[in-house]
């Protein structure tokens, strides 16, 4: 799942990861670790003393599982997200979408949404009818940029995430991908 389109700086390849490109998702969502500690329940730290095999492994997918999507502008990894099936078959229907980054001097520039948006095209060719995701309540841009994909709030999890003392909540966000 292969596509490009173009932005007012240049054209942006969206393409799935494969474990080739462990080193430079590596350094990307390091610096996504950094740069936005609340937005994700991972911890820097310790991805950073994670070995390059850690990183292979997280990109070595079963096909129809879970996958990463890569935002790449001339060779270089600007954005990122993944997607991840539901393991029980009650459940296989549902699919989590985590893991949203794009560098910030890259935002406003939709590369998000059209990550996003192949999350979305990757589910519903595996028959997965409704994505969702936690958003942390405080992270306004993010949930406008979700809300532009068409999710909708169902609930919010108090205290999810705690980063240095202070507990932030998240919202639970959800999108039918049947249309329904």
């Amino acid at each position: 799942m292969t596509h490009s389109f173009t932005t007012t700086r240049g054209e942006i390849l969206i393409r799935e990861a494969s474990p080739a490109d462990a080193a430079p998702w590596r350094e990307l969502r390091l610096s996504a670790l950094q740069d936005s500690p609340i937005a994700f329940s991972a911890d820097y730290q310790t991805n950073l003393n994670q070995p390059l095999k850690y990183w292979e492994d997280r990109l070595t997918m079963q096909a129809d599982e879970a996958t990463i999507f890569l935002a790449v502008r001339e060779g270089r990894l600007i954005g990122t997200t993944g997607i991840m099936r539901d393991g029980s078959p009650k459940t296989r229907h549902g699919a989590w979408i985590w893991g949203v980054y794009v560098q910030p001097e890259w935002r406003g520039l939709h590369i998000a949404e059209d990550l996003i948006t192949s999350c979305f095209a990757w589910a519903r060719a595996r028959k997965i009818v409704i994505a969702k995701l936690g958003v942390a309540a405080i992270n306004q841009p993010a949930i406008r940029c979700y809300e532009r994909c068409g999710f909708k709030a169902y609930g919010t999890e108090p205290r999810a995430i705690l980063y240095e003392g202070k507990y932030y909540d998240e919202y639970l966000m959800y999108r039918a991908l049947d249309d329904s």
